[in-house]
């Protein structure tokens, strides 16, 4: 049994604690060692050495290792070192990104300490929200944070936020007298508040009832820390990819260590001819570049105001197939704001979102002044007056203290220029009866609105208002407000109602003088009734067309939300989001549907309402179940789940919960879900361009594997040695990759489905591409080998016929770079210089190939002598061949 469904008598006898009394400080000190801490503990991080384990858990970072032990045995220790400072350096590239992130993460999150009142010993103390245990009485009022969970036993006009952990847009009203017999959600626990909400309106008393991660935010902060980790598309594929190579570059070894054992070449040349192929087959340059360009790409999301925490997060977001967005603070404001009015029988529609008190007045499409309709001043004025909220401007942006409904109401008044302060100076109030959810009324006295009178404002739920007006001021002149009249205005409140907006109405009534006896009969009867207003937290204006960018990238925009259905629907219906009604479901409605039938379900479902944490997690689970990779949106506590659960979770930088921050993998920091569209579009610019170097790094490779097993079938002298290989491969191979990673977004990135994930990074086209590129390197190699052999016969110029080989080669794989820009259009389309990068990778690693051979130190270390002019004629020659054979490709068969 639920804390909500028992009588307050039954909570005190349960907790052993008294409400007037409360704990004593003995109790309370036992209680805290029974409990322990008020406190929600952190998540433990993954320590500097386990980290640096799982940099090295790689089958190709393995077999690189044993290459570079192999190497050290045979005496090639400046191969072997090589070949360990890249696997170094790799990690510690990996390692730097992952502190870089966390570090950004802790710059957002502004932990706080809240202090909470208390009775202890029978005196009411402000305690350390920490120090709070179960039985304790915590005294609540207006802007108070509650630092538990608590089942309310006092409340008056009681209202709380809980936007961030039910999604509810606008403050619950809370009784601690109501009763609720069955099982219920937490938006419907009237009688309970909740850890880490917000006391908007009245005031109240509640006993704590859970505290730590007893609460309902422990609840969920436990579940979030049990769920695994699970790994990235990119990672899966990379992980593929390696375990492909390495395997073939074993195969390879042992077949070419065979072929020169039966060829009668000595063991020490073969089993370093075999180190040489595995060190051409393995883009030993691959993982360091993946992580300088995923890290380049985290950069560039910053830019776009989406601060990426794991560095292969960056990827997944490219593969987005859904986005579930929370609705409140996400696709919405956040800020109640009155988007419609009715007065003098005229609709009109009120511009300007949020809490700044600017937006213009428009009747059907025209835009009025303020003194154009007679009643419109005594609309605001009265929503003004009754009213116990304001703005506050202090920090340079508009927010409400107080109900956020009425600050709605002070803004709309702010419109027309009449300030809260400005107005209560010229009218005082002089009493009031407050609201109560009883009779769903407000009214207020005021002097000096009418002159020598005294007069009463009341707004407050229109079927009740509305009962209680005789009269109606209408265009200019006071009425009887008939029946007729009546319906009508019922009619534009119905129809405000249908688009899902919250109206109030206004009225007044005229006094000779305050009454003695104030009673709500007397007040609240016989009044003059003046018009509607209609609000709602508006969506934000950016979004719509994110949804429709979504919509044109095959992405599906999918709204959970705990707020109502019709609100929900209105809002998702307005973004373009859905076009029917079912379309939109209620959560109650899941619970019915079995996990099988749920992933029927989701595919056609758009918007979900008044649903619970554990139903954001299903309907993510049945979702990835269905195969999309799937991104979660949100910046409450009730999102934490399912940002775990999701592919990607994205969570709110300013309005966002800590809880919540530090569960997403990616956090936005403008809270605008339009960059959550532009950080997709990031994601898929850089798997293109992932693909772009892969295709130009293994495409050098096997080249290079071609070369040298071609040229010990044909019996010739190994062509290239392991330390000038490592060369090609790290140095004139990983600058014109790394300017791969930087290219262009190709045209219509955005225009085409996400890629399915099953498929492997190396698809059909791309290995036809690889192939065919491999062939026109290795011939072009071969091509000048076979010219300098030719030209400088004998084993003494081994050394110069391996230095054209190495010049022609790198000169080859530098040319094609440009080529590998764009697998689909040819090098004149995209033209040569627009990307700059590009031409200063080439540029420098062929300085950096021409210091090598012309610098006697490096030359010495590298094994080459400087090349003769005609030498370079006959590289030149041969470089331009992969090349014109790209181009040609291309024109061939991509027809672009």
């Amino acid at each position: 049994m639920e804390w909500y469904n028992k009588s307050k008598k039954d909570v005190l006898s349960e907790l052993g604690t008294d409400e007037d009394f409360g704990l004593n400080d003995q109790e309370a000190l036992q209680r805290i060692e029974k409990y322990g801490k008020n406190e929600l503990e952190a998540q433990a991080k993954k320590s500097f050495w386990s980290k640096l384990v799982a940099q090295f858990a790689d089958f190709l970072i393995i077999i690189l290792i044993i290459a570079a032990g192999i190497s050290a045995a045979v005496g090639e220790k400046e191969d072997a070192f090589v070949i360990l400072a890249i696997v170094v350096i790799n990690a510690v590239l990996g390692i730097y990104q992952e502190g870089k992130a966390e570090k950004s993460v802790e710059a957002l999150q502004k932990m706080s300490a809240p202090n909470a009142k208390v009775i202890r010993n029978g005196n009411q103390m402000v305690l350390p929200a920490a120090d709070i245990v179960p039985g304790d009485v915590v005294v609540l009022e207006a802007g108070d944070i509650i630092p538990a969970d608590v089942r309310l036993i006092e409340s008056s006009n009681l209202k709380i936020e809980e936007a961030s952990l039910t999604g509810e847009s606008v403050p619950v009203e809370k009784d601690a007298k109501a009763s609720i017999a069955g099982p219920a959600g937490i938006g419907d626990r009237h009688n309970m508040g909740f850890s880490s909400t917000i006391v908007t309106y009245g005031r109240g008393k509640g006993i704590v009832v859970g505290t730590g991660h007893r609460t309902e935010i422990g609840n969920i902060a436990t579940k979030i820390q049990s769920y695994d980790e699970e790994q990235t598309p990119l990672q899966i594929k990379l992980n593929q990819l390696g375990k492909v190579l390495g395997t073939l570059t074993i195969i390879i070894c042992v077949v070419v260590f065979g072929v020169g054992i039966l060829q009668g070449r000595e063991v020490l040349e073969m089993l370093l001819t075999s180190i040489s192929l595995a060190v051409a087959a393995i883009p030993e340059g691959l993982p360091a570049i993946v992580t300088i360009v995923l890290s380049i790409g985290m950069n560039r999301m910053a830019g776009r105001n989406a601060i990426v925490k794991k560095l292969l997060a960056v990827e997944t977001l490219g593969a987005t197939s859904v986005i579930c967005s929370d609705k409140t603070g996400t696709l919405t404001q956040n800020e109640m704001t009155v988007v419609k009015a009715y007065v003098d029988d005229k609709i009109l529609e009120i511009e300007g979102g949020g809490y700044e008190p600017v937006g213009a007045v428009k009747l059907e499409g025209r835009q009025i002044t303020v003194d154009a309709l007679p009643n419109l001043i005594n609309l605001a004025s009265i929503g003004a007056l009754a009213n116990d909220a304001h703005l506050d401007n202090s920090s340079g942006m508009y927010k409400v203290i107080g109900d956020p409904t009425e600050g709605a109401i002070v803004t709309f008044a702010g419109k027309l220029g009449k300030t809260t302060e400005q107005l209560n100076k010229s009218y005082a109030r002089v009493n009031e009866l407050p609201f109560d959810s009883a009779r769903k009324m407000m009214s207020t006295f005021h002097t000096d609105y009418i002159e020598g009178k005294v007069v009463s404002f009341t707004k407050g739920a229109p079927d009740i208002v509305i009962s209680r007006c005789s009269k109606i001021a209408l265009n200019g002149e006071i009425v009887d407000f008939t029946k007729e009249l009546k319906d009508r205005v019922l009619d534009v409140n119905r129809t405000f109602a249908r688009s899902a907006l919250r109206v109030l109405s206004a009225a007044y009534k005229v006094w000779d003088q305050v009454p003695e006896h104030l009673s709500f009969d007397l007040v609240e009867n016989d009044m003059i009734f003046v018009g509607l207003v209609g609000m709602i937290d508006p969506a934000r204006p950016e979004v719509k067309d994110a949804i429709k960018e979504c919509k044109d990238a095959g992405i599906e925009a999918v709204m959970i939300t705990g707020d109502y259905k019709e609100t929900a629907y209105a809002i998702a219906k307005d973004l373009g989001m859905v076009e029917s009604e079912d379309q939109a479901m209620m959560g109650a409605e899941l619970d019915a549907f079995s996990d099988e039938e749920l992933r029927e379900v989701v595919k056609k479902t758009k918007v979900y309402a008044r649903v619970s944490p554990d139903h954001k997690v299903r309907i993510v689970t049945a979702l990835k179940e269905n195969g999309h990779i799937t991104s979660m949106t949100g910046d409450g506590v009730n999102d934490a789940l399912a940002l775990k659960k999701a592919d990607i979770g994205v969570a709110m930088g300013i309005t966002g919960t800590d809880v919540a921050k530090n569960t997403a993998e990616v956090i936005l920091t403008d809270d605008n879900f339009a960059t959550i569209v532009n950080a997709v579009e990031e994601g898929r610019i850089i798997f293109s361009n992932i693909k772009k170097f892969v295709f130009f790094l293994l495409s050098c490779n096997i080249g290079e594997i071609l070369l040298v097993f071609v040229s010990i079938l044909l019996g010739w002298e190994v062509p290239l040695v392991p330390i000038q290989l490592l060369w090609l491969n790290l140095v004139t191979d990983s600058f014109p990759a790394m300017a791969l990673g930087v290219e262009n977004a190709e045209p219509g990135i955005m225009n085409h489905p996400p890629r399915d994930t099953k498929e492997p990074i190396l698809d059909r086209g791309m290995l036809g591409g690889i192939v065919f590129q491999a062939i026109a390197i290795s011939a072009a190699s071969l091509l000048s080998y076979y010219w300098a052999m030719k030209a400088y016969p004998g084993a003494e110029n081994l050394v110069h016929e391996r230095s054209i080989v190495f010049a022609t080669l790198i000169t080859a794989e530098l040319l094609r770079a440009f080529s590998s820009r764009s697998q689909e259009f040819t090098l004149f389309k995209i033209g040569v210089f627009t990307n700059m990068r590009m031409v200063q990778a080439v540029f420098a690693s062929f300085a950096l190939t021409v210091a090598v051979l012309y610098v006697p130190i490096l030359s010495d270390i590298f094994n080459v002598v400087p090349l003769s002019m005609l030498d370079w004629e006959i590289v030149m020659m041969f470089a331009f061949i992969p090349l014109v054979a790209g181009e040609v490709y291309k024109k061939l068969f991509k027809n672009k």
